[in-house]
């Protein structure tokens, strides 16, 4: 036989290559339980600071981990926390809904001891309002995943200088006592923007949705599609940075893959 003659090929081992993959997927799990994962924004909920069609980060370690930190809901219901500290009033935080432990992206309020209340769509905490300042409205142009056309907002639907349909919602810059700021939105007079005062338990924290008159939040029992006072091992993690965002435009079509990027929106730290 010359030395062309080709070499028998080596039969795979089908058993090192299905360990392979399943060091992959463990290692994923891994990195998604502990270390950060991806999010997507499909509500408008957390508007203006968040859009519909948002892509972003959330970080797992900040507030250290529970029983609902892993990607797969497979532990037991454990009380407390790992390496466990309290978010700041401010943060922008995934956390798991007490009654279906889906995914919802809030805005940490209040913290355990404190009293939060809405007056005439102000917030109020342990007593005093909240800085709220009347600031320029939010424009977003109308795409297919952001349209306003729900009871409250559809009046807000109008055209820019350019004669291009856009979204102009009333905005409110909201600074928190120590000193975090955010944009909120305002847009009718509702339920939810009067409550009686509301005392967070020891274990939990209260949470809401910058856009107050479209969130279901802390405001809300869970009973009633709320989240209620959220106990802390409800928390996720606390989202870091926008990655991209998309306008809701996307198809079979790969040039609509690009067309539909919104500009401004790429690796963009959340307020």
């Amino acid at each position: 036989m010359s030395e062309a003659t080709a070499v028998a090929k080596k039969p795979t081992n089908w058993a090192h290559e299905i360990w392979q993959l399943f060091l992959l997927v463990l290692a994923v799990l891994a990195v998604h339980s502990l270390v950060a994962k991806p999010f997507f924004i499909p509500s408008g909920s957390m508007l203006p600071s968040l859009l519909i069609g948002d892509r972003l980060i959330v970080s797992k370690f900040p507030y250290g981990y529970s029983y609902l930190s892993p990607s797969i809901n497979i532990l037991p219901e454990i009380p407390g926390r790992i390496f466990g500290r309290l978010p700041e009033r401010g943060d922008v935080a995934v956390i798991k809904a007490p009654r279906d432990k889906v995914d919802y992206i809030k805005r940490v309020i209040g913290l355990p001891g404190d009293t939060v209340q809405m007056k005439n769509g102000q917030l109020w905490l342990n007593g005093a309002p909240v800085s709220r300042v009347r600031v320029a409205d939010t424009e977003i142009p109308v795409s297919p995943n952001s349209d306003c056309v729900s009871p409250i907002d559809a009046r807000f639907r109008t055209t820019n200088a350019a004669g291009e349909p856009v979204c102009k919602l009333p905005t409110y810059r909201e600074t928190m006592p120590g000193g975090r700021s955010y944009l909120t939105l305002d847009l009718a007079d509702t339920p939810q923007d009067n409550t009686d005062p509301m005392i967070v338990p020891e274990g939990h924290i209260f949470l809401m949705g910058d856009n107050r008159d479209n969130s279901e939040d802390s405001r809300f029992d869970p009973l009633i599609g709320g989240l209620g006072m959220l106990p802390i091992e409800n928390l996720v993690g606390r989202a870091e940075f926008l990655t991209f965002s998309l306008d809701g435009s996307t198809s079979l079509n790969p040039t609509t893959w690009v067309s539909a990027l919104r500009q401004g929106r790429f690796f963009k730290t959340i307020e």
